[in-house]
């Protein structure tokens, strides 16, 4: 039985990890905890531990831009960031918390020839999936965001703009604390400072994991630990088609309100909304190499500062205050590995690139059908690892609206 521990100020408790649970899941960002969430709210699995090497939710989850959009291109994707969005927007009341979720839309500008062929292209693939898209001309453009410098002398001049009106931001820090603090009043164990160093094996089986606070025996194990996952599955023989690279952000000192959209450029790697309090909030393409680093590059700090002045000329006169970079899954085709792994007892959830915090309920929701159930959910099932044996790819580098 989990104890009320309300009192003590606390969402969630900090207990010792048993022996044995009937699964766990490594990696304690937003796709860990709702994996966790759902196991225990949909398929009555509580029996389950969550195994974290820093703090809760320490990684990506606090590391990112906090955008929520589905409007990708192959009907695949589109189907499964749709499902996830359609989650968030009836999570607050499910978790019963306030996440800041904001439906304020969410720009992707054109700026190429290129660009505007794919854009339209893009909506027209979202419409004929039920999603909400539009393409915008450029003076549609600068009358949803003043700010915006649409003008003919930029560098990179705005030429149109797909927009997706349900989409917007939340809270990431709200976001894991309730998915937290929900599994563990469904009496979900979450384990902080507990790392993973290798699996417990029974011939081909995965029978439980290696860690730093002793064997932990379970017959599912779920891998949730974003570019790490590479690391782990190296442990069982498995090389994933995964590279990490830094994916660097910014914020900005607190100003008046002046941006109530959200405005990616892939063409100069910059993305930008307003958060609540005020201060801007900037994203930037990845650095080119390879490393778990979260300081990342000067250089594309600089390059997405320029970036923001020139599209945005008013924020010449803010300040930064803070940089820092997430660590980045990404695939060769730019969409997310889901799936049972082909060791069995292992479930991989990874890949997901510069996509995961939007998919975070619904990746948590399919993985924990997939988990209960053992066999890929409908909607992962496109994003299993066979595909690139196969060759049938979800190739989504032009949607996922940065460099990938």
């Amino acid at each position: 039985m989990n104890p009320d521990h309300r009192d003590t100020g606390r969402l969630w408790r900090s207990p010792e990890p048993r022996a044995g649970y009937d699964a766990v899941i490594v990696g304690s960002g937003g796709h860990g905890l709702a994996t966790a969430y759902y196991l225990a709210a949909e398929h009555g699995m509580t029996d389950i531990a969550v195994l974290e090497r820093s703090w809760l939710a320490g990684g990506n989850m606090a590391r990112n831009t906090a955008i929520i959009r589905s409007n990708y291109l192959w009907p695949a994707s589109a189907a499964i960031y749709e499902h996830a969005l359609r989650l968030w927007e009836g999570l607050e009341e499910e978790l019963g918390r306030d996440l800041h979720f904001s439906r304020r839309g969410v720009l992707n500008l054109a700026q190429s020839t290129h660009e505007v062929r794919e854009s339209v292209r893009r909506v027209d693939a979202d419409r004929l999936s039920g999603i909400d898209a539009e393409w915008l001309e450029p003076e549609q453009v600068a009358e949803l965001v003043p700010i915006l410098d649409t003008g003919p002398h930029v560098r990179h001049p705005v030429l149109g703009a797909t927009y997706q009106p349900r989409a917007g931001i939340a809270d990431h820090d709200l976001v894991a604390w309730a998915f937290a603090a929900e599994a563990d009043r469904l009496g979900v164990d979450l384990v902080q400072d507990c790392e993973v160093t290798g699996f417990l094996r029974d011939g081909g089986r995965v029978t439980g994991v290696r860690t730093s606070r002793g064997d932990i025996e379970a017959p599912r194990v779920a891998l949730c630990a974003a570019g790490r996952t590479s690391r782990l599955a190296a442990e069982l023989g498995l090389r994933l088609p995964l590279q990490s690279h830094p994916l660097q952000a910014l914020v900005s000192q607190l100003l008046e309100p002046v941006l109530d959209t959200v405005v990616m450029s892939s063409a100069t790697h910059v993305y930008v909304s307003q958060a609540p309090k005020g201060e801007l909030v900037l994203g930037a393409g990845i650095d080119a190499y390879n490393g778990y680093g979260r300081r990342g590059s000067f250089r594309t700090v600089e390059d997405q500062v320029a970036a923001a002045v020139e599209l945005y000329p008013v924020f010449a006169h803010a300040d930064v205050v803070r940089t820092w970079a997430g660590i980045v899954d990404v695939t060769p085709d730019a969409s997310p590995v889901i799936g049972p792994a082909p060791v069995e007892g292992v479930y991989l959830n990874c890949g997901w690139g510069t996509g995961g915090y939007k998919a975070t309920p619904g990746a948590g929701q399919v993985l924990a059908d997939t988990v209960a159930r053992g066999r890929a959910h409908p909607l992962a099932e496109p994003f299993g690892l066979d595909r690139f044996t196969t060759g049938a790819l979800v190739d989504e580098h032009g949607a996922a609206a940065v460099a990938h």
